[in-house]
């Protein structure tokens, strides 16, 4: 067999371990002169395991030797092409396709979970308080490729992760030196119970006056990609007078609170505003809600004409009397009933 990319091969061992129920790992590579790579061994993760010459009896689970021989061995041909030049099947011991995914090389946490993960941290949700709704929405706990002691490893590790190598040290300098220079550049750290750095906030002087004038409404956004800290960067966004949106800065100060924040339906984002700004409306973001005109309608037989007159209704009208015309038009029209999505977006756009 042959590969295109290197990606390519890890893909296609990972899949076949999991289907047979083992771990994997890179046992060794060789790269060329000018450094690239050009052969690699992927191996079974029992591959190579010893005991200590020091056996010690009170060990409940003492290492067993094990030195299985499955592999796969892979060579770069001039051609540009990945090569399978050597392939071991046989196992030394027993396989478990079953507990597959919980092996180390197959754990995996995508981008979403790893946000959902952060923000109940940061709220104060439980772990098991958080896992469940993740194993709840990946239909069972064989659909989920991680396990409860994954996601606490996961909150220490990303509360750590700005502390390292110095990085920690220098923003809070930047930050020093930026106060020094203008008294109304605001930041506050959060720290954790080691003195690591964990939520970092900050606003110049530009975004607290545009706060002031602007800060009716506020948009909550966090759908920035993640940086190599795995930590997303959120944006707190207004609207000013020439409709256009303008950075508030990434933390909302104490003094004047905002009417309305505009985020989507997370329950943990929920809580938050709730704790912080009592007094503040929560709204759902138009966005979302329009996103989901497929899931709800697409099996009415005039789905294109609901869909365009929904948009009309919603995006085409300016006033409140403009909207409640067109809007009861639009449900007498195609006879709809109205459902918790539809008086969703009915009450966040009469607003």
């Amino acid at each position: 067999m042959c590969f295109s990319c290197l990606d390519e091969v890890k893909s296609f061992y990972e899949e076949y371990a999991s289907r047979k129920g083992f771990g994997w790992k890179i046992r060794s590579s060789r790269k060329w002169q000018d450094g690239e790579l050009c052969y690699l061994i992927l191996s079974c993760s029992i591959e190579g395991s010893k005991v200590s010459k020091n056996l010690c009896t009170l060990k409940t689970l003492p290492t067993k030797v094990n030195s299985c021989p499955v592999k796969i061995v892979i060579k770069l041909d001039k051609d540009g092409l990945w090569y399978i030049t050597k392939f071991e099947p046989n196992h030394t011991h027993k396989t478990s396709p079953t507990k597959a995914r919980l092996f180390k090389a197959n754990k995996k946490m995508n981008l979403h979970v790893k946000r959902t993960i952060q923000i109940n941290d940061y709220v104060g949700v439980r772990m098991n308080k958080t896992f469940q709704p993740l194993v709840k929405d990946a239909g069972g706990h064989e659909n989920v490729p991680f396990c409860e002691r994954d996601v606490r490893n996961y909150v220490n590790k990303e509360r750590r992760a700005i502390g390292k190598e110095g990085d920690g040290k220098a923003l809070i300098s930047y930050f020093y030196q930026m106060r020094e220079q203008n008294s109304d550049f605001f930041y506050d750290i959060d720290l954790d119970d080691d003195f690591y750095i964990r939520n970092v906030f900050w606003t110049d002087a530009r975004s607290r006056a545009a706060y002031e004038y602007f800060g009716y409404v506020v948009t909550f956004d966090t759908t920035y990609l993640t940086n190599k800290y795995d930590m997303p960067f959120v944006v707190f966004v207004g609207v000013n007078h020439h409709g256009q949106s303008t950075l508030l800065g990434c933390g909302l100060l104490s003094g004047k609170v905002p009417l309305d924040i505009m985020t989507n339906q997370c329950k943990a984002i929920k809580n938050a505003i709730e704790l912080v700004f009592p007094t503040t409306r929560r709204r759902w973001c138009l966005w979302h809600i329009m996103k989901k005109i497929p899931e709800k309608l697409y099996q009415h037989n005039e789905y294109k004409k609901i869909k365009f007159a929904l948009k009309e209704a919603v995006y085409d009208t300016f006033t409140k009397e403009t909207f409640e015309e067109k809007w009861c038009f639009f449900i007498k029209k195609f006879e709809l009933q109205q459902n918790d999505w539809l008086n969703g977006l009915y009450n966040e756009r009469h607003r």
